[in-house]
C-alpha cells in the first residue's frame, strides 16, 4: 500500500465566515483560497501552527447541508489512483465518483463501508 493521509475535507455553509474564524480566531495559518471546478464550489486550506496537516474547507453552490455532514472526506496521496480504487472496492468501498484527470492531479472517490468519502489523489507527472 502506497497510501499518505494528507488532508481532512469539510464542509462549511459560509465560507467567508470560516475562513475568518478559523485564521483569526483559531489562529491557523491560512493557506488560500480558490475554485472547484468539478463542483462550482470553492476550497479554503489551512495549517496550525507546526502541522503539515491541511484542514481543507469545502463550499458547494448547491448542497443540502446539514448538521451532521460537516466531514466531507479525508484526503490520501498516492503512487496510482485508478490501482488504489480497485484495491479499495475489492476490499468492501464503493465508488463515489469516477476517476477524475485534471489538469495537476489525477483523482478519485471511493466511500469507505460507514459512508465516509475518500479522496485519492497523484500528482500528474509532466
Amino acid at each position: 500500500m502506497t497510501m499518505r493521509f494528507t488532508y481532512t475535507g469539510i464542509e462549511v455553509r459560509d465560507l467567508d465566515q470560516s475562513i475568518a474564524f478559523y485564521r483569526d480566531v483559531l489562529g491557523m495559518e491560512y493557506a488560500g483560497r480558490g475554485k472547484i471546478e468539478a463542483t462550482g464550489g470553492e476550497v479554503a486550506a489551512f495549517k496550525a501552527k507546526g502541522s503539515e496537516h491541511v484542514l481543507e474547507m469545502n463550499w458547494y453552490p448547491d448542497t443540502k447541508y446539514h448538521e451532521g455532514s460537516e466531514l466531507d472526506h479525508l484526503a490520501f496521496e498516492c503512487d496510482n489512483v485508478e490501482r488504489e480504487v480497485q484495491r479499495l472496492l475489492k476490499a468492501g468501498a464503493t465508488l463515489a465518483r469516477a476517476v477524475e484527470v485534471r489538469p495537476r492531479y489525477v483523482v478519485g472517490f471511493v466511500k469507505d463501508p460507514n459512508g465516509i468519502w475518500l479522496e485519492l489523489y497523484e500528482e500528474r507527472k509532466k
